[in-house]
């Protein structure tokens, strides 16, 4: 009976004893092959080209309690059925967000000049001019430590001398929050937040106040931000137009493979977020990653792989992401402390496709940015930077700091890791000369922006990662012997399904401070 057991795997592909395109201990190799070669780019651009309609039949985007998102996910929930998933929505409110006309801020005196700029999440909307008043505490010129403390205290804050004044504050110590509600309890009815100055923090600041404010909140770059301070009795014009809605509805999209397993204990969670920003499609970002794993999950039932689970696979499309990870929190949170120990792993594939792209895992082990993830994550980014080691495809490692929504899982200890093209990091020189494109420019130079469209997708990543996704989703979920080559859970450590603690700079990947 074993030996009949073994010649179906072997027949079917799926186990081997040989190591090309496989993973897993010495005696529980996973083949993979049969899987990475029905996964094809093609796929994945059919998906990707109906998410780019969809965006264009819902004024240009797919967010997040808007109807884009809604025909994003009945599109993605129609094709997982018809490949013999088990879908199902589940729904939550979170406090929406958008900016429903160009945010501007234009230097009224001593001399008139527009000033670039941009509007923070959960921004209130007005039109405010009148005199620019610097808090207490700004750094100028900027050290590297400490901080400024700008803002973070009410005494920070001079009486507002008028009605229509706007408070000046630098980025630094406490969130953006904070400083916009202290200088609102002062009586400023706008707030200009400018970059700390430190190296990495002299352009454009930006982020999200985390919760509602009712005044204008935006952004100013180090350089601009000293000017209006130092000018002579400034004056400047405010005027932001946003919505929100503490309450509007969306879902995350959860589909499961039917039946049991050997280790139903042991879901292995599939996520890429589905909802895009306001401002554009989001075909790269995370359109790439919903129509990757599309294609795997349609892909593995289809070559059979379901029908050989040793542990069940669960793909996730969450709502919400661009506003702060939402949907994989409220996810997370929201289990039972029994189910939400039944999660073995998570992966999460989110921008596969950048134009200037690195192929870049995420460092499980902390060895190149001191921020590990959860017993088992090491093992995780062993198996994409083995497969990819076997493609003579080299990797770069990214930094595991949970602005992704891979991040509410690590919090809770649960084992994670996924790839990723890039965003908004400059491509280094020894970069350029790995990987091609140009150095000295972002990763995906129309990241969040109405660009981030199908045309610039580049389709070799896009087929590289996405051949990447599918050997990890199957090792994960076809080894007998798991992670830690025992088959066991996790380590004890990790099992207490009690959220990790400790400060958060981003709320996913917006800057809180």
């Amino acid at each position: 009976m074993i030996a009949a057991t073994a010649a179906v795997f072997l027949s079917a592909g799926l186990v081997s004893a040989v190591p090309s395109g496989a993973s897993g201990t010495n005696d529980d190799k996973v083949n993979t092959t049969k899987l990475t070669k029905a996964v094809q780019v093609n796929g994945v651009l059919q998906h990707l080209r109906q998410l780019q309609v969809v965006a264009n039949r819902n004024d240009g985007n797919r967010a997040s309690g808007l109807p884009g998102y809604e025909a994003s996910s009945t599109y993605v929930a129609k094709t997982l059925r018809q490949a013999g998933y088990k879908v199902r929505k589940q729904t939550f409110t979170f406090p929406f967000f958008s900016e429903d006309s160009p945010t501007t801020l234009t230097q009224l005196s001593p001399q008139e000049r527009d000033l670039e700029t941009a509007i923070f999440t959960y921004s209130g909307s007005g039109d405010v001019s009148g005199p620019v008043v610097p808090t207490n505490d700004l750094l100028i010129p900027a050290p590297e430590q400490p901080a400024s403390t700008s803002g973070c205290e009410a005494e920070d804050f001079e009486p507002a001398p008028s009605e229509d004044a706007i408070a000046l504050i630098q980025r630094g110590s406490c969130d953006f929050g904070l400083k916009a509600r202290n200088a609102e309890a002062a009586g400023y009815e706008a707030v200009i937040i400018f970059n700390a100055g430190t190296p990495q923090n002299t352009e454009l600041s930006i982020g999200t106040l985390g919760e509602p404010v009712d005044i204008p909140v935006v952004g100013l770059s180090y350089e601009d931000g000293v000017a209006l301070a130092e000018a002579e009795s400034p004056t400047a014009q405010v005027v932001t137009d946003t919505t929100i809605d503490l309450e509007r509805e969306t879902h995350n999209l959860i589909a499961d493979w039917p039946g049991t397993t050997k280790n139903d204990d042991q879901a292995v969670v599939v996520g890429a977020h589905l909802d895009s920003v306001a401002d554009g499609p989001g075909v790269n970002d995370n359109g790439t990653g919903v129509a990757g794993i599309l294609e795997v999950a349609e892909e593995m039932a289809e070559t059979g792989y379901t029908k050989r689970l040793q542990r069940p696979v669960r793909f996730a499309f969450w709502g919400a992401e661009e506003l702060g990870l939402l949907g994989a929190q409220h996810y997370v949170d929201t289990l039972s402390d029994r189910s939400r120990a039944k999660i073995y792993a998570n992966l999460n594939f989110d921008m596969l496709g950048s134009s200037n792209y690195v192929r870049l895992v995420y460092d499980g082990d902390g060895s190149e940015f001191d921020l590990a993830g959860p017993a088992g994550s090491s093992q995780i980014e062993d198996v994409f930077t083995g497969w990819f080691d076997d493609q003579d495809l080299e990797t770069d490692p990214t930094a595991f700091d949970g602005r992704s929504d891979y991040g509410p899982f690590i919090e809770y200890g649960i084992p994670a890791g996924g790839l990723f093209s890039g965003a908004d990091d400059v491509k280094t020189q020894r970069q350029a000369e790995v990987y091609g494109g140009t150095a000295g420019e972002m990763l995906d130079p129309d990241y969040h922006t109405p660009q981030d469209t199908i045309d610039k997708i580049d389709t070799t990543v896009l087929g590289q990662l996405t051949d990447g996704a599918a050997h990890a989703v199957a090792t994960l979920t076809l080894s007998k012997q798991g992670l830690y080559g025992d088959g066991a859970r996790r380590s004890d450590q990790t099992k207490s399904a009690q959220p990790m603690k400790g400060s958060k700079d981003f709320q996913g990947d917006l800057a809180l401070r």
